[in-house]
């Protein structure tokens, strides 16, 4: 942290970070695109530590969030927390999380010589490249928010990635903090297994248990002896309160009582977010006024829980990218009274190019409900065939409309939702920007 860097590396690195910071200026002044990961790969080419020169320069140090889900509104819920105390921050803010664009943010707030003065630096990463980035980025502190499959065609399985974690981050010096949710046995395993200091956060309320554990679960058994494990009860996917009979492997203890936690943002997937960003607040002393205040006047992230206004309808972006994430958005849906959903299913190259997990998704629950699905994206037919194969009986109340072209899909589905209820738009990544290009004429990336 603020470490000084050597004169021929300083050269290096102003260089890199001149022409990185000219290629960001040439392509939003020609309104290419954000220019989140150009200018980092450009960089990283010319000074290959580019990553490990600039973290080194953060004063207070960085804070790296890794997960499948959630990194997104954690990494903006903890930004605002700590800018709220007056802390200037660097934060990959687009999502741009592989190390091109960790590069690129950190690169956004340097000067021209390559000089950067932050407080913090809030980074997203992508769960696959934590084993990469670690070392150069050498965090202060590591949030571990979930481990579930995600793309199919680029990662395997959850227990794979967590090795790999545990066996990077067992590498780092003491003073490293690690945040695992409790509620992830894999995660919670880890943390168990690790000589830093450890905090965990996690639920503790019955009430918000699942009826019965979902087709989209990936860790029922135990990490330490490969036994199944008994659940009092699960919150999302394998998340939830469980023990092991064989060796008696356990959940760790919330470092936070959640119930005492309130949120504004919807959905139980949102309070794991809303507490592992607490947790990190408070261990880097922020008061915990603050923190509640920020949280009850938090403003989701495009696409995630993001609420917009068109045409005087009320419109809520719910990301939807894998199988728990899909089923948690479900059950915002399904557990409000609003009858008309769009769902748009992508596969290029951010969404995943294997689509076979839509089958994993418990769409069944939002079939028998009712009302109006519209049905949308590349891949629509796939959808489309795949809540038909929801229906239990053709004589549902069923309104499926299947439309190739997205403007028309969203134009037909403002159109079926009354004036007094809210459109929930499901799409998947690159699903999302297209439909916020649609509804605000802005583009993300």
């Amino acid at each position: 942290m603020g470490k000084k860097i050597q004169l021929i590396d300083r050269v290096r690195l102003g260089l890199a970070v001149s022409i990185a910071k000219s290629v960001t200026f040439l392509v939003r002044s020609l309104r290419l695109g954000a220019a989140s990961v150009l200018p980092g790969s450009i960089a990283r080419r010319i000074e290959p530590q580019i990553l490990q020169l600039l973290s080194q320069q953060v004063k207070n140090g960085i804070i790296l969030i890794a997960g499948t889900n959630g990194k997104t509104t954690t990494a903006l819920l903890l930004c605002t927390i700590l800018e709220h105390k007056g802390y200037k921050i660097a934060h990959n803010s687009t999502g741009a999380n592989l190390e091109n664009g960790l590069a690129t943010a950190l690169i956004d707030n340097a000067n021209l010589l390559g000089s950067l003065n932050v407080d913090y630096a809030i980074l997203e990463v992508d769960e696959n490249i934590v084993p990469k980035v670690l070392k150069p980025l050498q965090p202060r502190i590591i949030l571990c928010l979930n481990l579930f499959r995600d793309q199919l065609d680029r990662y395997g399985e959850v227990d794979t990635i967590s090795k790999k974690w545990t066996k990077v981050i067992s590498t780092l010096p003491d003073e490293t903090v690690v945040i695992p949710n409790a509620d992830d046995p894999t995660l919670s395993y880890l943390g168990q297994q690790l000589n830093q200091k450890v905090l965990f956060f996690g639920l503790n309320e019955p009430k918000h248990y699942l009826e019965a554990i979902p087709h989209a679960v990936d860790s029922i058994f135990c990490p330490k002896c490969g036994h199944s494990l008994d659940y009092e009860g699960v919150y999302l996917s394998h998340l939830g309160d469980f023990t092991c009979p064989s060796c008696g492997f356990t959940k760790s203890k919330p470092t936070l009582e959640s119930g005492e936690w309130s949120q504004i943002l919807v959905g139980l997937y949102n309070k794991y977010n809303t507490l592992a960003a607490a947790t990190a607040a408070q261990e880097l002393g922020v008061d915990e006024i603050t923190i509640r205040e920020t949280i009850s006047t938090f403003q989701a992230a495009f696409g995630r829980a993001e609420d917009l206004v068109i045409d005087g309808k009320k419109v809520r972006i719910l990301l939807s990218k894998n199988p728990v994430g899909t089923n948690e958005t479900i059950r915002v849906v399904t557990e409000s009274t609003d009858k008309t959903t769009l769902l748009i299913l992508n596969d290029r190259t951010p969404d995943g190019t294997d689509v076979s997990w839509i089958w994993d998704v418990d769409t069944e629950k939002l079939v028998e409900r009712g009302g109006t699905l519209v049905v949308s994206g590349d891949r629509v037919y796939d959808m489309a065939l795949r809540l038909r194969y929801s229906q239990k009986s053709a004589q549902s109340n069923l309104n499926l409309i299947v439309e190739e072209d997205l403007r028309k899909a969203i134009t037909t589905a403002l159109e079926h939702t009354p004036a007094n209820e809210t459109l929930h738009i499901l799409p998947t990544y690159s699903a999302m920007l297209e439909v916020r290009e649609v509804l605000t004429g802005r583009q993300i990336l």
